[in-house]
């Protein structure tokens, strides 16, 4: 898989395992999945999770716990930070069980004249009440 259409000159091996080699080669050998636990007025500040040269560019979370149920509050948010152009925020709806892929780092747009990326950035709002639990998924290992 390349990421040439963004101006990324990348390519990624077809298995996790080869991409993890590449990651150890470059003194990344810590393991990178991640079970969060929020509880009454914890939230997670925007950012990306970039952890070394090599970076995979998309991760998954996965909403463990039943939103107003469990908790309140918590959402899931995903900020866009455009050229020359406000910040566009997503809350993404997550029920327990669902899960939500998402750009580490950029995503590409189609703009008037051709692609372009975008930096993204992601985080958790504040919870209300109650524990919010995710597994979270990222596919490249840290320094």
């Amino acid at each position: 898989m390349a990421c040439a259409i963004v101006g990324i000159d990348t390519t990624f091996p077809d298995t996790l395992d080869s991409f993890l080699a590449r990651c150890h080669a470059a003194e990344q050998l810590r393991p990178t999945p991640l079970l969060l636990q929020y509880g009454p007025g914890d939230y997670n500040c925007l950012h990306q999770d970039l952890y070394g040269e090599h970076v995979f560019p998309l991760q998954v979370a996965i909403l463990l716990s039943e939103p107003g149920r469990d908790f309140s509050g918590g959402e899931f948010v995903l900020t866009e930070q455009r050229p020359r152009i406000q910040s566009r925020v997503e809350v993404v709806p997550l029920r327990q069980g669902d899960a939500v892929i998402f750009a580490v780092n950029h995503r590409p747009v189609s703009g008037t004249r051709g692609t372009y990326r975008v930096a993204m950035r992601h985080g958790v709002s504040r919870v209300g009440d109650g524990q919010r639990h995710t597994l979270g998924i990222i596919f490249h290992d840290a320094q």
